[in-house]
């Protein structure tokens, strides 16, 4: 059995797993992490400590309206992409721990299509 990273827990709710194939499983937010299970197997898991996200990358579509997935960029390990059925109250309670300024919204399509054409050299991912 594996042992959660938090105390307290703000939410639990339904989301996928976008690490490879898409696993499905519960999210959970609390106070000392982000933590996903995985349904089928107990082994999968991913729990992402607080003090260990640099950047919460969100993905916004028609002007705000649908927020299809969002990601943790850590500061070791690379970044964490996840879905859920409710993005707008995973990202309030995300919020609580993570400060605002630390999350950002992803490029558009043609953000990224502008930058190759300028020349920027700079993170594709973003703003």
């Amino acid at each position: 059995m594996v042992q959660s990273l938090n105390t307290k827990v703000d939410m639990v709710v339904d989301g996928n797993s976008h690490l490879g194939l898409t696993d499905y499983g519960k999210i959970m937010i609390g106070d000392h992490g982000f933590e996903f299970y995985d349904n089928r197997n107990a082994k999968n898991y991913i729990q992402i400590p607080w003090k260990e996200v640099d950047v919460v990358i969100v993905s916004v579509m028609f002007k705000g309206r649908w927020i299809p997935r969002y990601g943790f960029r850590t500061k070791k390990n690379g970044t964490y992409t996840f879905s859920s059925k409710q993005p707008r109250k995973v990202l309030r309670e995300v919020r609580k721990y993570i400060k605002p300024d630390h999350i950002v919204r992803s490029l558009t399509f043609f953000d990224v299509l502008k930058r190759a054409f300028k020349g920027k050299n700079q993170s594709s991912y973003l703003k």
